[in-house]
């Protein structure tokens, strides 16, 4: 019997030793939270999966182990799914001068360094720091042109008109925004990857129409954000691209499902299985849109990727009192209101393809709609598209639902009396039973 307990406790002693040295060799791991947001998204995967170099993550991190900690755990998922992400720890306090140089300013803050570019990130979330490598990850700059001078939505503005929220997430993935004054500039900058048109208030010049006419001969690449009514100068465009858009200004019924009282504005719930908008699963919303008709845009290749519902119409009547459909002088759903189109053009690099994006509403980026639904990573996602970036996409922001438990009153009093005075009772009364028991063995 005695030989027997010590063979069991060499045992068990043989296998804690073997299970403790096998833990050093592998590594196990599972992630049980309600959104997962302890494994990395799918956007970040893909991100890695198209960085071909490796990457160094500096954290200057004081010796606070706390702090230090989180960046780890932040940075592990990273280096699990691409070996070569290096992680390095600096004190600020011992290295003043490479503090200035980098322009470090938070403690925590971590440089991103690729392909000799580097990013910032003062961010401790995985949001901030795939924005990074995204990036970095970019090669060379992208400038995003907004064109000024005719009322247009401003990417540095902060009315709720304005777009300076979107622009300031395009500056936080690597792309530089900038304005252009056609009619104080010979024509778009060269260094221009997408041109963008947002909602103008009053006519171009023909001299700005035709700068912009030369931008898209030479191969550019545009958003063009229309609005209801006049196309200010720009119907020669619209011919040049196959662009018809619909009278008056779009009505859906069904947007009273989504709690939204006013009629003019049109919600997207469903996408075709095409780029920009492949796999795109949130509703978005535009208010006071214009519908886009399709004509012949001759080279040009054009596939809808914004529609309505077959109970949708654009109204061309005013939207006040009972609106309703007119079926002689309104237009039937569905309507297109977010199109792309695009040809094959030839370049130093070889053939390539020229994209345009044009949509019937620039409300659903601006500042008072932005966070409604999905607006925010659409825009983001037709930007990258135009930049031929599709590969980079935005990484959705995921909350943690199970961080807090909320009990009731009731719950929670008989928690306590069970912890403090059912559970060491019924543990004494299982202690009592298997003493009586033994004793009467």
């Amino acid at each position: 019997m005695r030989v027997q307990l010590w063979l069991f406790a060499v045992l068990v002693i043989a296998v804690a030793g073997l299970s403790a040295w096998l833990s050093t060799r592998y590594r196990f791991e599972i992630d049980l939270t309600a959104t997962g947001r302890h494994t990395l998204s799918a956007a970040s995967r893909d991100v890695l999966d198209v960085l071909a170099g490796p990457v160094v993550v500096t954290a200057y991190a004081g010796p606070d182990p706390g702090l230090r900690a989180r960046i780890r755990n932040l940075v592990e998922p990273y280096q699990r799914r691409k070996p070569d992400v290096e992680l390095r720890f600096l004190d600020p306090d011992t290295v003043p001068d490479l503090v200035r140089e980098q322009g470090v300013s938070t403690a925590g803050e971590l440089v991103i360094t690729y392909a000799e570019r580097r990013e910032h990130v003062q961010q401790l979330t995985e949001q901030a720091l795939t924005n990074a490598l995204v990036a970095v990850g970019r090669g060379g700059e992208r400038y995003v042109a907004f064109v000024e001078g005719h009322g247009e939505r401003s990417p540095f503005g902060e009315a709720n008109f304005d777009v300076g929220e979107w622009a300031q997430h395009l500056q936080s993935r690597g792309f530089k925004v900038q304005n252009v004054n056609l009619a104080q500039q010979s024509g778009v900058p060269d260094n221009t990857t997408v041109l963008v048109i947002a909602s103008p208030q009053v006519s171009y010049l023909p001299g700005e129409v035709a700068a912009i006419g030369d931008f898209i001969a030479r191969g550019g690449n545009l958003l063009w954000l229309l609005e209801p009514g006049d196309l200010h100068g720009l119907a020669s465009l619209a011919a040049t691209l196959g662009i018809e858009p619909v009278g008056g200004t779009i009505v859906d019924p069904a947007t009273q499902l989504f709690g939204i009282d006013q009629p003019a504005f049109v919600v997207v719930t469903g996408y075709p299985a095409i780029d920009p908008v492949r796999d795109f699963g949130y509703p978005t919303v535009f208010p006071l849109a214009s519908g886009l008709g399709h004509g012949q845009g001759g080279e040009w290749t054009q596939e809808t990727i914004l529609s309505t519902g077959d109970g949708a119409w654009s109204e061309t009547g005013e939207l006040a009192g009972n609106v309703g459909y007119d079926e002689e002088s309104d237009f039937p759903g569905p309507l297109a209101i977010g199109v792309t189109i695009a040809r094959s053009r030839s370049g130093p690099g070889g053939d390539a393809r020229q994209r345009v994006v044009v949509i019937g509403d620039g409300d659903f980026l601006a500042n008072s709609y932005l966070g409604n639904g999905g607006n925010l990573d659409l825009g983001l996602r037709l930007v990258n598209w135009l930049a031929s970036d599709e590969h980079l996409v935005d990484v959705p922001a995921r909350t943690a639902p199970d961080l807090n438990l909320e009990l009731s009153p009731a719950t929670g009093i008989g928690l306590a009396v069970w912890f403090l005075f059912g559970c060491p009772v019924l543990l004494a009364g299982i202690g009592v039973a298997v003493w009586r028991r033994r004793r009467h063995a």
